[in-house]
């Protein structure tokens, strides 16, 4: 049934960390398009004004420009809010690995401020965003929560501590925190740009562009591909999941894994690019080989039952970046 019939209280209020980036502002979009109230708190380091512009005279959505790094902000934007959506963090693996001062500064000291500002003002339900990089090095596929090996990046190691401080705000002190592994997620508003950018969008935009993608490694490596309505619906509907559940972390993803050259020539399928043949490089470190989501467990206790395939969200965010759809 997706997310669009879910029944919250009336009055209900919403604040999505992170909300001018690629999943924070279609949650705000998701949740404005409701009729419910959502506050945005972001400082911009890598989320975009363009990606709000549209919600601006909107009088359900209000913006706060800060940093959760700063336990005030932090504070200040949780006050008479239901549902915390937190988004904010900096991503990609390789980065990370780069800068791991500043992944430990954002990723672990804002998501504790942001635990602690929500315990203090009393918000109901606080849903974060994990990461399948916490799986690591572990040869177990499926993923299931539970199999986690050692982290292969900074990154992932931040994303682990965030679930092990959110399971003890719901041991110690009754928050209900709900994490949700993300994996490879893909959709409109994700920025194609920069040394980091996500594999789908950068495909996308390059064979629009009339170059030739890179691929790092072999493309033998397979990933879970998840559509952002997909991951609108996890943090929607755990937003509403009984508070027995809280405390744990849950894979959000499609359940089905996919060789990256396949995902490659499907993108170029979509956008009549099929002759064109990809680069391929070293691979990069920190990257995990394969990544392939159990989703049950999800599936139980948040009733995520995602509708939308790799095939359908293709093409779907094709069109959003301009290139039409020819998905035969």
């Amino acid at each position: 049934m997706g997310y669009k019939n879910l029944k919250f209280p009336e009055g209900s209020n919403f604040l999505v960390t992170g909300g001018a980036g690629f999943i924070g502002s279609n949650l705000c979009e998701a949740i404005i398009n409701m009729g419910f109230k959502v506050r945005c708190l972001d400082n911009f380091s890598t989320g975009k004004r363009e990606n709000i512009d549209s919600f601006g005279n909107n009088s359900t959505f209000e913006l706060i420009e800060g940093d959760i790094r700063d336990y005030e902000t932090c504070l200040k934007s949780t006050e008479d809010i239901d549902f915390v959506l937190h988004q904010a963090a900096w991503g990609s693996v390789p980065r990370s690995v780069e800068m791991p001062l500043l992944y430990d500064d954002i990723n672990i000291k804002g998501s504790l401020n942001m635990l602690e500002a929500s315990l203090k003002n009393g918000v109901k339900r606080f849903v974060y965003a994990s990461s399948a990089a916490v799986y690591g090095d572990s040869l177990i596929l499926p993923q299931t929560e539970g199999s986690e090996g050692h982290v292969l990046s900074p990154y992932a190691l931040t994303k682990k501590v965030n679930e092990e401080y959110a399971r003890l705000y719901k041991f110690l002190y009754g928050l209900d925190t709900y994490g949700l592994r993300y994996f490879n997620v893909f959709g409109k508003r994700q920025d194609p740009e920069g040394e980091y950018a996500s594999v789908i969008p950068k495909f996308i935009k390059t064979l629009l562009n009339g170059e030739v993608p890179v691929i790092y490694g072999d493309g033998k490596q397979t990933r879970d591909f998840v559509y952002i309505e997909n991951v609108i619906e996890a943090n929607l509907k755990a937003c509403l999941a009984p508070g027995d559940f809280a405390g744990e972390a849950y894979n959000i993803a499609y359940g089905v894994r996919d060789e990256l050259i396949d995902i490659y020539y499907d993108i170029a399928r979509a956008l009549g690019k099929k002759d064109v043949e990809p680069e391929f490089r070293p691979g990069r470190k920190g990257d995990i080989v394969h990544s392939g989501a159990d989703i049950k467990k999800a599936r139980e206790a948040l009733g995520y039952d995602p509708e939308w395939d790799f095939k359908r969200g293709i093409e779907e965010a094709a069109g959003w970046y301009g290139g039409g759809s020819s998905y035969a």
